[in-house]
């Protein structure tokens, strides 16, 4: 404390004194309020980008459960030599895998139930290399599906409309319908039901099926496959990939990476943090804020003794700084509050949320309604100090005007009525 400018010991000592009259006590409640403003504040952002966080990387490991990190297809619709485009990506050093698939929509029907899916082929013994579909089967196995079996796994929630289970029947209806003499009609084929699967999207769960490649290709007359489905080693690194497999493979082959066939969702998900991130920061400018009201009426109160300080040598500038010092450390301290009540909070949600929930009774995200039913965090150290720069940045800016009014007090007049 020796080793301190008189500015901070004069400003630590505004900072926690006040509580001899009622007004300096009124003053450090304001100073409360507006320390405790911006710790709710901070606490809030880091709670709420840590949930949106979760929630975007969750929703985003289930897709990939089903989804490909890259698919190379032709602008033909199916790839011939698909063998040979599958060594050209592996030669990628990010590439690990790549495995054929077609990808057709149609209508599965059961007993006047009918629903229209996502229906993929693939190889059994290759789908594992680029995805992890086969540790989501929760009946059955992948291997079941039986080249010329006609064999089909469905989403979980998929087989729960149909009403059926393992070793049931359903019909299969291709988009393309058969010409016959009497006109167009529906070309259709009876699958039987060897697997379900959980991906824990119910997008997925509720509109898509698998089957074996060579049948997909025989149901819906495919000479090839759709494409090739690739597994690389930094999924987030996908964009860089594809962008890179597009100008090495050539022809008519397109690359395209799972961001893109999501581009929609994770559009949505971006603007949504970024517009919180916004909102929430208000919050934390109007707990700034409240500052200026706690610091014009500190410098109305203290006015003889900065008149007393003036007279004694201190520059404006000095008077500036200790109400700066005042000011700062009132968002300094509300900040560490916040970081450290938001990071506790982000990194005990899945404990405190259910606890909660247990209490009062309730599920805040129903299965059915929801993608995911449990609250997910993610949090980012990156999001942590931009929140707590932003606040202490807020805070000091808050300063600046009453330590400026206070540096303007003329010490004759302050001293006239005392």
């Amino acid at each position: 404390m020796k080793n301190l400018s008189f500015e901070w010991l004069v400003g630590l000592r505004y900072t926690r004194a006040g509580r001899r009259s009622s007004r300096n006590s009124f003053i450090s409640f304001i100073s409360l309020i507006s320390m405790a403003g911006i710790a709710l504040g901070v606490a809030a952002l880091i709670i709420v980008l840590s949930v949106m966080n979760g929630f975007q990387k969750e929703v985003r490991d289930r897709m990939l459960s089903v989804l490909p990190h890259i698919e190379v297809f032709d602008a033909s619709g199916v790839i011939p030599d698909w063998q040979a485009t599958a060594q050209q990506t592996l030669k990628h050093p990010a590439v690990l895998a790549a495995a054929p698939y077609v990808d057709a929509q149609s209508m599965i029907v059961n007993d006047g139930v009918m629903r229209g899916a996502m229906l993929r082929g693939i190889l059994p013994e290759d789908e594992p290399k680029v995805s992890i579909i086969a540790t989501k089967v929760k009946a059955g196995k992948l291997t079941d599906l039986k080249e010329g079996a006609f064999n089909i796994i469905l989403g979980v929630d998929l087989a729960r409309a149909m009403h059926v289970g393992i070793g049931d029947k359903v019909t299969l209806a291709a988009p393309e319908g058969q010409l016959t003499p009497a006109g167009t009609i529906p070309r259709l084929k009876g699958f039987t039901v060897v697997a379900v699967f959980e991906a824990g999207h119910y997008e997925f769960d509720s509109g898509m099926a698998f089957i074996h490649i060579a049948d997909a290709q025989k149901f819906f007359r495919q000479e090839a496959p759709t494409g090739v489905r690739l597994k690389i080693k930094d999924m987030l690194k996908a964009p860089q990939v594809a962008f890179e497999l597009s100008r090495t493979l050539g022809g008519s082959l397109i690359a395209r990476d799972w961001s893109q066939q999501n581009s929609n969702y994770f559009a949505a998900v971006k603007t949504e943090k970024t517009m919180m991130f916004i909102i929430l920061t208000l919050i934390i400018a109007v707990a700034a804020f409240n500052l200026v009201s706690t610091l014009v009426m500190t410098v109305t109160e203290k006015q003889a003794d900065i008149a007393i300080l003036r007279t004694l040598g201190a520059s404006p500038m000095s008077i500036m700084k200790i109400f700066m010092v005042q000011g700062g450390l009132v968002g300094l301290f509300g900040t560490a509050l916040g970081v450290l009540s938001g990071i506790i909070v982000a990194l005990n949600i899945d404990v405190i949320v259910p606890f909660i929930e247990k209490i009062l009774g309730i599920q805040f995200l129903s299965k059915e309604v929801y993608v995911i039913s449990t609250l997910p965090s993610d949090l980012h150290w990156s999001d942590v100090w931009t929140i707590g720069g932003i606040a202490i940045v807020l805070a000091f800016l808050a300063t600046i005007y009453p330590s400026w009014r206070a540096a303007r007090v003329k010490p004759a007049e302050a001293l006239r009525y005392e």
